[in-house]
C-alpha cells in the first residue's frame, strides 16, 4: 500500500507539472542579433592606410570627380496594383538619381569647397548628391592598386548611399547604404581591391529629418571622405 501511495503521488506530482506547462506561455529563442552588415560590403574597422577628403577640390581631383547636385521632391502617382479601397494615390520620390544609368549632366556643377553649405527649403527636403569616382593607382606615394576603397558621408539628418546603381542593403541588417541613423555616418565600400581607372558612380540622397518631426532647419553635408585599407 505505500508503494501504491508513493506511486499516485508521483502521477499526481507529474501531471501537476504538465497542468502548469500547458498554462505557461510559450517561450521561443530569441533571435540572432543581425549581423553588423552586409557581407559583401564589410568596412574594416580601425584606421584606413590613408584618406582623401572629399570636401577639398584637390581631393576630388584625384579621382578626376565631379559634384552634382539636385533638389529630389516628392510627386503624387496612381496607387499600385491591388491596393485597398480608398487608397488611390500614392507618392514617390522624383528623380531616381540612384538607378544604374542616370544622366546627371544637366545638373548644376558643385565646388568641392561648397559641398557642406546647408541646402533645401528646411522642414521636409531631399537633395541628390552624385559623383564618379575614378580609382587612382596613387595616393601622393602610396600605391593604393588592390587595396579596398571604403566611402564614407555624414549627411545632417540622415543618408542613402547608392553605388553603380545599387543601394546595399538587406532586411534585418544593419546595412550600409540605407540611413544608420540621426546624423550617423554611412560607410559603403566601394570595391574591394582597387583598380586605377576603374569608376565607381556614387549617388547620395540626403534627407531633412526627423520625418515626423519636420525640423525648421536645412539639410546639410558634414562629411565625405573615401579611406583605403590593405587588403
Amino acid at each position: 500500500m505505500k508503494t501504491i501511495r508513493i506511486l499516485a503521488l508521483a502521477v499526481g506530482l507529474s501531471l501537476a507539472a504538465t497542468a502548469a506547462l500547458a498554462q505557461a506561455p510559450a517561450v521561443t529563442a530569441p533571435r540572432p542579433a543581425p549581423a553588423p552588415s552586409l557581407p559583401a560590403n564589410v568596412a574594416p574597422q580601425g584606421q584606413p592606410v590613408v584618406s582623401v577628403d572629399l570636401f577639398k577640390d584637390e581631393g576630388m581631383a584625384l579621382f578626376s570627380a565631379q559634384w552634382r547636385i539636385k533638389e529630389a521632391k516628392i510627386v503624387e502617382i496612381p496607387a499600385i496594383a491591388n491596393h485597398m479601397d480608398g487608397y488611390d494615390k500614392t507618392y514617390d520620390i522624383a528623380p531616381h538619381a540612384g538607378e544604374a544609368g542616370f544622366d546627371d549632366s544637366s545638373w548644376p556643377a558643385m565646388p568641392a569647397k561648397v559641398l557642406g553649405e546647408r541646402r533645401g527649403g528646411g522642414k521636409i527636403s531631399f537633395i541628390w548628391y552624385r559623383a564618379a569616382f575614378a580609382m587612382p593607382a596613387k595616393v601622393g606615394d602610396l600605391d593604393v592598386t588592390g587595396m579596398r576603397a571604403v566611402l564614407t558621408v555624414v549627411v545632417d539628418d540622415y543618408a542613402e548611399v547608392w553605388v553603380n546603381g545599387e543601394m546595399p542593403r538587406k532586411a534585418g541588417y544593419v546595412s550600409p547604404g540605407s540611413v544608420q541613423g540621426f546624423n550617423m555616418p554611412n560607410r559603403v565600400v566601394l570595391t574591394t581591391g582597387v583598380k586605377p581607372g576603374e569608376k565607381e558612380q556614387v549617388a547620395i540622397f540626403g534627407i531633412n529629418g526627423p520625418i515626423s518631426v519636420a525640423p525648421a532647419n536645412f539639410l546639410s553635408f558634414r562629411e565625405a571622405h573615401i579611406d583605403f585599407y590593405r587588403p
